[in-house]
């Protein structure tokens, strides 16, 4: 009688058994038979284009009209027009640049005055054409500038004080620049705007001078608005319009990266001066002359 019951049970299993992995047999090609209608290659041709789909949406959508560093899409650079003080902004992305050529180019039947390059970014990053282009700029009798982009990554004193140890700039100069681009997602405006202010307040203990601030006019408007930044010189990104929208003052206008000029291979960012020339050399560092 065991041997017989076990029997029937062991049949019983085995049955269940069977009936349960027809029974999930037949739901796997029940959930993917729509596919299976199609040719392998007309699957993976449409998920491509479902990609290409997404990622053109993205980038149209999200990126175009806010990543300013974006190279142009809207046609030839343009000019702004009733300014003369022009002047551009390089980085190691320029590369090699010919000085000798650079230093007879004009932006619309004017000179190149200004100089602005990439020094130092976060507590640990040196660009590595700064010290070349620095002299360089310097030589050729530039007015020459030169900005910290600001990183997440560091603290705000770091930052300061790798900036004050690797850049050292002197009379004639324009005051020390602050690029910032990004705040954590996961930071409060309010801690965010006291980082930027203590990297602010480091280096200008250091150079007696307000830094300027540079950054693009959606962010300026969003994290940057509190009245105590409205005392530091303002260099504005904003491109592909025909005049700044952002209300308050501003100093420096960053107005395209699509512009071209002898000396420089390849795309550089073109930018305005608010003023004139005497202006803009009161604004330097040991202006006392001015």
């Amino acid at each position: 009688m065991t041997n017989s019951k076990k029997s029937i049970s062991s049949g019983k299993s085995r049955s269940t058994q069977t009936k349960s992995k027809r029974k999930g047999h037949a739901t796997h090609r029940k959930l993917s038979y729509p596919f299976h209608k199609y040719p392998r290659w007309a699957v993976m041709l449409g998920a491509i284009a479902i990609i290409s789909l997404y990622v053109w949406c993205f980038y149209y959508f999200f990126v175009s009209p806010t990543g300013f560093r974006w190279r142009a899409l809207y046609g030839d650079a343009k000019y702004p027009e009733g300014y003369e003080i022009h002047g551009i902004d390089i980085s190691h992305y320029q590369d090699n640049i010919d000085w000798d050529a650079l230093s007879n180019a004009m932006i619309k039947g004017c000179p190149v005055r200004f100089i602005i390059m990439k020094s130092t970014e976060g507590a640990n990053n040196l660009d590595e054409t700064f010290y070349e282009n620095y002299q360089s700029a310097g030589d050729y009798g530039f007015i020459r500038g030169a900005y910290h982009f600001w990183s997440n990554k560091s603290s705000a004193r770091e930052q300061a004080y790798y900036f004050l140890d690797k850049v050292h700039l002197n009379e004639g100069d324009l005051p020390p620049i602050l690029d910032v681009e990004h705040k954590p997602k996961d930071q409060s405006t309010e801690d965010f705007q006291r980082n930027v202010l203590t990297w602010l307040h480091i280096v200008e203990d250091k150079y007696h001078v307000k830094p300027i601030i540079y950054t693009y006019y959606k962010f300026k408007q969003n994290y940057l608005s509190a009245p105590v930044f409205d005392d530091y010189p303002y260099w504005i990104a904003h491109y592909y319009v025909e005049k700044v929208e952002y209300k308050g003052p501003w100093k420096f206008w960053q107005h395209t990266d699509a512009g071209r000029l002898p000396g420089i291979k390849g795309y550089v960012d073109f930018n305005i001066y608010n003023g004139s020339y005497y202006d803009l050399k009161k604004l330097t560092i040991g202006n006392d002359n001015w």
